[in-house]
């Protein structure tokens, strides 16, 4: 690989979401493409960056290795970790291969490949946050309120504002109605 220096080992990392998933595909897999080393997470979301196998094998990633994973998905939900984290090896000397997606970071090609699929999913990400803005707009304009319902009712805060004047405590009110204390101060100052 151009640029990189010493022995290249190739290391794969595996995930899976829910326990009573298996990671023989992805192991497999790994294995054929010739990873000496591959690292796990087991049970553990895509969206969560903070995991113990991907964690050890970012530690143990020197420059002139390559990470293989089986998916992009694999490695990260968010398209803005998993860009950050590729263009982290690449500033470390290490290359990236993602086998289903045909991405190999150390060709020109699988660089541009790989900045085209992000472009692509940061655009669809844009187009999905630009129907939701125009969904709660047209569905305020009708004279709907999206989200959630509130925990407490507009009566039930001026109970509460009156509660709290007459000296009771915020603990008190949130157990007698049943929500967090956060919710009654969040009640109370909507009405205002």
């Amino acid at each position: 690989m151009e640029g990189f220096i010493g022995d290249m080992a190739r290391i794969g990392y595996a995930r899976v979401s829910t326990l009573d998933q298996h990671l023989d595909l992805q192991r497999n897999a790994l294995r054929l493409a010739g990873c000496d080393r591959i690292f796990e997470d087991n049970g553990v979301s895509g969206g969560q960056q903070q995991r113990d196998g991907l964690s050890s094998m970012l530690k143990a990633l020197r420059r002139g290795d390559v990470l293989i994973v089986w998916r992009l998905d694999r490695l990260g939900r968010s398209i803005v970790h998993l860009i950050a984290l590729v263009e982290t090896l690449k500033r470390r000397g290490i290359g990236f291969i993602s086998l289903t997606e045909s991405i190999d970071t150390s060709s020109a090609g699988g660089q541009l490949i790989f900045h085209i699929l992000a472009a692509l999913a940061e655009f669809e990400k844009s187009l999905i946050r630009e129907r939701t803005v125009a969904g709660i707009a047209a569905a305020r304009a009708r004279g709907k309120h999206p989200g959630r319902r509130p925990s407490l009712t507009d009566s039930q805060c001026q109970e509460i504002r009156a509660s709290l004047s007459s000296g009771a405590s915020v603990r008190d009110l949130a157990e007698a109605y049943k929500v967090h204390p956060r919710t009654v101060l969040r009640g109370v100052s909507r009405l205002t």
